[in-house]
C-alpha cells in the first residue's frame, strides 16, 4: 500500500460525518475533506428503545447525499461505521440491513470496546504523551481509556453522552446551577466505579468536538499567537475558568460565543461537567486535546494491517518530520548529508565553547536541519518567512506547541533581526537562556546551509583551532568550493558572535 484514498462514514449519536483521507508512503496520512451533518439520532430513540421511522429516514437521506459526494470524488474505498445511537436501538440490526438493501451501504456496528480502542489507537499514533487517560464523549456514549507507555491498559464505555445527558438532566437549553451539580455528581460516581481510574495523576486527553471547542475557547481567551489545537494543553485552573464562564451563560449567549460551534451550544455545559468530574477523579493536572480520534484510528489500523512499519507510536514526531520533509520536496539522501554535516559542526562548536552541548539540543538541531528552509518550496527569496509561518502554524503530530515554535525558529533562522521579529509573540514561552541557545543553533544551521550552497555535498569535514583571541575554521572539501566560499563568507558574521575575537575561514580542497 504505497498510496491510496479512503473514506470513513461515522454515524454517531450527535453528528454524522463523511471524512476523506489520503495516504502516501513518503508523505503520510492526510485528511482531505470533512463533511459534518448534525443529525442528533439519539433524540429519535423512542421510549420502547427503537429508532423512529423519522430518525431512520433522516439517516438514509444523509447517507444518500454522502453516496453522491463519494461518486463525484471517485472514491470506492469506503468504511461506514455506527456507534451508540444504533448500538443502543433495539432495531439497530434492522436499520443496518435496511441501509444495505435500499442504498447499498454496508455499515459496521462498532462495539463499546472497539469504539474505545480506535480512539486510543489514534491518540498514541499522533501525540507524544506516553501515558494518559482519554475521554471521547459522543452523543450517546462516553469512552474512557487508560494507556501507559503507549500500551492500552484499560478501557470502558459508559452508556451516556452529551445528548442523552441533556435529555436526562436539562429542562431547557440553558443549564441551571442545580442541573450542573447533578450532572457533575452523576458523572463523578460513574468514574469512581472504575477503581483503575482513581488517582492516576495523568493528563486527560479529550477527543471529539466538545473537547475541540474547549481548546478553541481557551485559545481565544488567551489571544493565542498560533493556529491549531491538536496537542494543545490546558492547566486544570484554566479548564475550570472556562467551565465556570460557560456555566454562567444563557443558550443565546453561548450561540454567539467565539470558539464554540453553535450546534453545540445546548450540550457544551453538561459535557464540561463530565470532563471536570473525570479530571477530579483522575487528579489530573492537565487537560490536553487530540484532533485525532475514532475515524483516524480506523484509518491507522487499515494502513498498519497492510504496512506494519508505516507508523511507529513510539516515534511519532520522528516519523512525521520525515513525512513533512518529503512533502516539501526535501531529498532524503541530501537531508542525510546535511544533518550529518550539522552534527559535525555542532560538536566542533561545542568542543570549543561556542555553544553549550546537550543531547536534547543536538536532537532538536538535527530535527530542524531536516526542515531547514523548507519554505524554498514556495519561494526561494522568502524561504525564511515561509518556513517560519508553515512550521509554527501547522500541526505536527508528536510535537507540542512550544516545541513547534522552537523548531520553526531554528529551521527559519536568517539573522538576528528576523529572529527577534518571529519570536516577539512568544517571548513569554521561553527563558532568556533558551532564546540565546536557539539563536546560536540557528546561526550554526545557517552557516552549514551556506557550506552546502551548490547542493553538491562537497564539504566533508570542519575543524576548529583557537589561539587566544583568534579562531580558525578549516573546511575540508572534495572539489571546487567557489559557491560555498562566497556564501559562507557572507554568513560568517552570524557565527563570529559565538567565538571570542576574530574568525578566519580556511577552505582546504583534497587532492585527487
Amino acid at each position: 500500500m504505497r498510496n491510496f484514498k479512503a473514506a470513513i462514514i461515522d454515524i454517531g449519536s450527535n453528528t454524522i460525518r463523511l471524512v476523506l483521507y489520503k495516504y502516501d508512503v513518503k508523505r503520510g496520512m492526510k485528511e482531505i475533506e470533512n463533511i459534518k451533518v448534525v443529525a442528533r439520532l439519539r433524540n429519535y430513540i423512542l421510549p420502547n428503545g427503537t429508532l423512529s421511522e423519522q430518525g431512520i429516514l433522516k439517516l438514509k437521506n444523509i447517507l444518500i447525499s454522502f453516496q453522491d459526494m463519494l461518486h463525484d470524488y471517485g472514491i470506492n474505498n469506503v468504511l461506514a461505521t455506527a456507534t451508540a445511537a444504533i448500538r443502543q436501538s433495539t432495531n439497530g440490526q434492522e436499520i443496518l440491513e435496511k441501509m444495505k438493501d435500499e442504498i447499498g451501504i454496508e455499515i459496521k456496528l462498532l462495539s463499546e470496546e472497539q469504539e474505545a480502542f480506535y480512539g486510543y489507537l489514534a491518540v498514541v499514533h499522533s501525540i507524544a504523551t506516553p501515558s494518559a487517560v482519554t475521554i471521547d464523549m459522543g452523543g450517546g456514549s462516553t469512552e474512557i481509556t487508560y494507556f501507559h507507555n503507549k500500551q492500552l491498559i484499560k478501557s470502558y464505555s459508559f452508556p451516556f453522552g452529551s445528548v442523552s445527558l441533556k435529555q436526562q438532566f436539562m429542562k431547557s437549553n440553558t443549564l441551571t446551577i442545580e442541573e450542573r451539580n447533578r450532572i457533575y455528581q452523576f458523572a463523578k460516581q460513574q468514574f469512581l466505579s472504575l477503581n483503575w481510574l482513581v488517582g492516576l495523576m495523568l493528563p486527560v486527553i479529550g477527543i471529539g468536538g466538545s473537547a475541540r471547542n474547549m481548546a478553541k475557547m481557551d485559545q481565544r481567551k488567551k489571544k493565542y499567537p498560533i493556529s491549531g489545537i491538536h496537542q494543545y494543553k490546558m492547566t486544570k485552573e484554566d479548564f475550570n475558568s472556562i467551565r465556570l464562564e460557560i456555566a454562567g451563560l444563557s443558550f443565546e449567549e453561548l450561540k454567539q460565543l467565539d470558539g464554540l460551534s453553535s450546534d453545540r451550544a445546548d450540550i457544551i455545559a453538561p459535557v464540561l461537567e463530565v470532563f471536570q468530574a473525570l479530571m477530579d477523579v483522575v487528579q489530573s493536572p492537565i487537560f490536553q486535546f487530540s484532533r485525532k480520534g475514532l475515524r483516524e484510528g480506523l484509518i491507522f489500523e487499515k494502513i498498519l494491517n497492510e504496512n506494519p512499519s508505516a507508523f511507529d507510536k513510539y516515534r511519532v514526531f520522528e516519523i512525521n518530520i520525515d513525512f513533512l520533509a518529503q512533502e516539501f520536496g526535501k531529498s532524503e539522501a541530501h537531508n542525510q548529508y546535511f544533518v550529518k554535516l550539522c552534527e559535525i559542526t555542532y560538536r566542533e562548536f561545542c568542543r570549543h565553547g561556542a555553544l553549550l552541548y546537550s543531547d536534547d539540543d543536538l536532537t532538536i538541531m538535527m530535527q530542524a536541519a531536516k526542515l531547514f528552509y523548507l519554505g524554498e518550496y514556495i519561494e526561494a527569496d522568502a524561504a525564511s518567512q515561509h518556513t517560519f509561518y508553515l512550521l509554527s502554524n501547522r500541526s505536527i503530530d508528536g510535537l507540542g506547541h512550544k516545541e513547534r515554535v522552537r523548531l520553526a525558529l531554528l529551521a527559519s533562522y536568517k539573522n538576528k533581526d528576523e529572529f527577534k521579529r518571529y519570536v516577539q509573540p512568544f517571548l513569554e514561552w521561553f527563558t532568556k537562556d533558551e532564546l540565546k541557545q536557539i539563536q546560536g543553533i540557528g546561526a550554526l544551521l545557517k552557516f552549514v546551509y551556506a557550506l552546502d550552497a551548490s547542493k553538491r555535498k562537497i564539504v566533508e569535514n570542519i575543524e576548529i583551532d583557537q589561539k587566544e583571541q583568534h579562531t580558525i575554521i578549516r573546511i575540508y572539501t572534495r572539489g571546487n568550493a567557489l559557491a560555498e566560499k562566497y556564501k559562507v563568507n557572507r554568513q560568517k558574521k552570524h557565527i563570529e558572535k559565538l567565538f571570542p575575537g576574530d574568525v578566519t575561514l580556511h577552505f582546504i580542497e583534497k587532492e585527487g
